[in-house]
């Protein structure tokens, strides 16, 4: 008994040794603090994974140093919306589990799926990426979200906030007019009239179904019995977490607004947001932030210019619209999420500051993922989650070459790397 009362004592010291980050002195660097100035030249302290200091110059006797001459030290980059851990080829059925099966799943968690050997997560992380949301598909309220930190044995060890956000997939408000040469065999023609009755009735569900969370909330507070899928609606009616619409259309973003004006919702957020920079103006007014996803879409209509999504963000800057860029979610929203920076890079080749394309990527998604504290920005007393780049984040020419994510460096390698390497020593024909 006492033996194995030992071992458990060393096992446990073992772990806690295993689970301290070193304390580090990150030196000679130019810093991006993203809330404040840049240091041309500037050294960062990260003491317990937390920055301690930053400033000209920091002296810390016992610290490892770490030369950083001629790199760019940023905060880890934050991916706002995507399924990473969730998918992973989107042709094999049996890696996908981004989906729940059912119109209103609002108790389905997406963290608890996450995959933390999916080899999507460290091609993100080769990027610059140290965190990311993970959000659940299926129906029109498809669950709650988490937020990973891109390192872990398990999803416990990588969810850092859970959970993060309500996600409620807005109703299409396009009509179909469309002759009935050009449908699919067997589609059914439907009136205008015909549709805008069935949006009013898929609108009339949404509305029913928030209304019976507030009659939960109320049992319930009265001492009513527990039911899970009203119980996961809770941290989203009481503002404890944000509600995630997500709309593309501009038609579907007023109608969001004016939504979310009409039942009380203060913290919400417009995801996918396609056509947000033609309703700026409402939204600036309802002070509702976005997750631009489409950067790099074509336009959607034959009348917009080539250059539309890659200029919406100033547009959205200029109204005063807070927003964040993101790869989305789904298969290829993953796949794609290493391309964050390259988001921010476009829209500040067309007219958007700089300085503001590198705070979408890094603190304004923390802090529309509640995370302002911790995350987004190199200050005293934040989480030391950082990248060293051999040059501009914004520069595709740029490479991550070392990444520390809560004080612990973390790898760079991943499937990508492997096979460069495999096939870079492969033997030459004599």
């Amino acid at each position: 008994m006492r033996l194995i009362t030992m071992v458990m004592v060393v096992g446990c010291l073992l772990g806690a040794s295993a689970g301290r980050a070193e304390d580090l002195v990150l030196k000679g660097a130019t810093v991006h603090t993203v809330s404040g100035e840049t240091l041309a030249v500037g050294d960062v302290l990260v003491k317990d994974g937390k920055i301690a200091s930053v400033g000209g110059s920091v002296d810390a006797p016992g610290a490892t140093v770490i030369d950083l001459k001629g790199m760019h030290l940023y905060p880890g980059l934050i991916a706002a919306t995507s399924s990473l851990g969730l998918t992973e080829i989107g042709a094999v059925r049996a890696t996908e589990d981004t989906s729940e099966v059912g119109g209103w799943t609002p108790d389905v968690d997406a963290w608890i799926a996450v995959n933390p050997d999916s080899e999507l997560i460290p091609v993100a992380r080769a990027n610059g990426i140290t965190h990311a949301l993970t959000l659940p598909f299926g129906g029109t309220v498809s669950g709650r979200s988490g937020v990973l930190q891109l390192d872990g044995w398990t999803w416990e060890d990588m969810t850092i906030r859970r959970p993060a956000a309500l996600h409620l997939f807005w109703p299409g408000m396009d009509l179909n007019l469309a002759a009935k040469g050009d449908l699919p065999p067997g589609a059914e023609i439907k009136t205008p009239e015909k549709q805008a009755e069935e949006r009013r009735a898929r609108l009339k569900e949404i509305d029913d179904f928030f209304e019976e969370a507030r009659a939960y909330a109320k049992a319930r507070a009265a001492g009513g019995k527990t039911v899970p899928a009203w119980e996961a609606m809770l941290p989203a009616l009481k503002g404890e977490i944000p509600i995630f619409i997500h709309a593309d259309d501009e038609r579907q973003i007023r109608a969001a607004v004016d939504w979310a004006a009409k039942e009380g919702f203060t913290r919400v957020v417009i995801a996918g947001a396609r056509d947000a920079d033609r309703c700026a103006d409402v939204l600036a007014k309802a002070k509702i932030p976005v997750i631009y996803e489409h950067v790099f879409d074509q336009p959607s209509r034959d009348t917009e210019p080539y250059d539309v999504h890659f200029s919406a963000a100033k547009k959205l800057f200029d109204a005063g619209v807070t927003f964040a860029f993101s790869q989305g979610a789904g298969s290829g929203g993953s796949w794609s999420a290493r391309n964050l920076p390259y988001s921010a890079a476009q829209a500040a080749a067309f007219g958007l500051p700089r300085d503001e394309a590198v705070k979408a990527i890094t603190l304004t998604p923390a802090k529309l993922l509640g995370l302002a504290d911790r995350l987004g920005s190199i200050e005293t007393g934040k989480e030391a989650s950082l990248i060293a780049v051999d040059g501009d984040i914004l520069d595709i020419r740029s490479n991550v070459r070392r990444m520390w994510i809560a004080g612990h460096e973390t790898s760079l390698e991943s499937r990508h790397t492997r096979l460069r390497d495999k096939y870079g020593n492969r033997p030459k024909p004599k």
